[in-house]
């Protein structure tokens, strides 16, 4: 199978490389209250990784240093770091836009009570999973329960402004359930809005609509019913030129909890850190990691079939 690379040169005559660092990604850690089964970093309640304190601060130093002006936090459940809080409000002094990827269901978990409100005091932009709008899909993906909690993280989080016109900023992100592209963006985003106001009087901001990496749980799964060969294959066919551009890892950078350095979350759980000399946070070197040829295989044409999914 031809890599991306590959036939993005063949396309474009260039190879896929970084434009700038406009966005440090960093997972916190692996740990999380649920045990999804399309994960791609098989995140789950037992799970111990989990960035340190000098990790922490080393990233925060770069975001200073390198006038970085975007944070993305995700794990896992980055909540249950013990310097999530720490991080966010570091940040946030140095005037550092943040987003926090949340699957909502952690605000329930002991000592978490009080997230939503500290997201609206640090301004934080607000990333939730809900991989569908129905309680059979949803309890199905991520554990019985998983939708009532949902729903009640986001009238938390509604009634706190976010969501609203004018306020603060709730998105949400759409999976499909099977092997399958996911459709599209505009007619699910409606879908989803629909049905969340008129069941449940929630509103949001904008949907996003990710393909189903094969990583992590979600790889195994494809593994096990035969579907990965078949599911790639299907992307590849879906390959769309003009999402070359706007891909993720064109404009970000992505910090494991221990400081290794990799394209997006999704090489990270596959193992492929960046193709640069400066492959941890201690060794960062803006200028060779804002020019890197990005590091690709099968799975990301994932991201380049039919309108992009980065």
């Amino acid at each position: 199978m031809t890599l991306l690379h590959e036939k993005a040169f063949e396309l474009s005559g260039q190879a896929i490389q970084a434009r700038e660092i406009a966005v440090l990604q960093v997972n916190l850690g692996y740990r999380c209250n649920q045990h999804c089964t399309h994960c791609h970093v098989s995140a789950h309640p037992g799970r111990q990784e989990a960035m340190d304190r000098e990790t922490v601060d080393k990233v925060l130093a770069i975001l200073k240093e390198h006038r970085i002006r975007c944070l993305d936090v995700t794990g896992g459940a980055p909540e249950l770091n013990p310097h999530f809080r720490y991080m966010i409000q570091s940040a946030r002094e140095n005037d550092v836009h943040v987003i926090v990827r949340t699957n909502l269901t952690v605000f329930f978990e002991p000592g978490m009570a009080d997230i939503p409100e500290f997201f609206r005091d640090n301004i934080v932009e607000v990333i939730a999973s809900l991989p569908c709008f129905t309680r059979e899909n949803v309890d199905r993906m991520r554990g019985e329960g998983a939708f009532e909690k949902s729903i009640k993280g986001l009238r938390t989080l509604n009634a706190l402004g976010y969501g609203r016109n004018g306020g603060l900023v709730l998105n949400l992100v759409y999976n499909p359930l099977s092997a399958s592209l996911p459709g599209s963006q505009k007619e699910l985003e409606a879908a989803y809005k629909e049905e969340l106001s008129e069941r449940f009087g929630i509103t949001f901001n904008r949907l996003l609509v990710l393909a189903n990496l094969p990583a992590g749980r979600f790889q195994e799964m494809l593994v096990r019913t035969d579907e990965r060969v078949r599911y790639i294959e299907s992307a590849r066919s879906a390959l769309n030129p003009d999402t070359f551009e706007g891909l993720m890892c064109r404009h970000l950078l992505n910090v494991r909890w221990d400081g290794t350095l990799y394209d997006c979350d999704f090489n990270q759980a596959l193992g492929l850190p960046v193709r640069s000399a400066s492959r941890h946070i201690r060794d960062f070197d803006l200028q060779s990691l804002s020019h890197r040829f990005i590091m690709t295989g099968d799975h990301c044409y994932l991201c380049t079939a039919g309108k992009g999914s980065s």
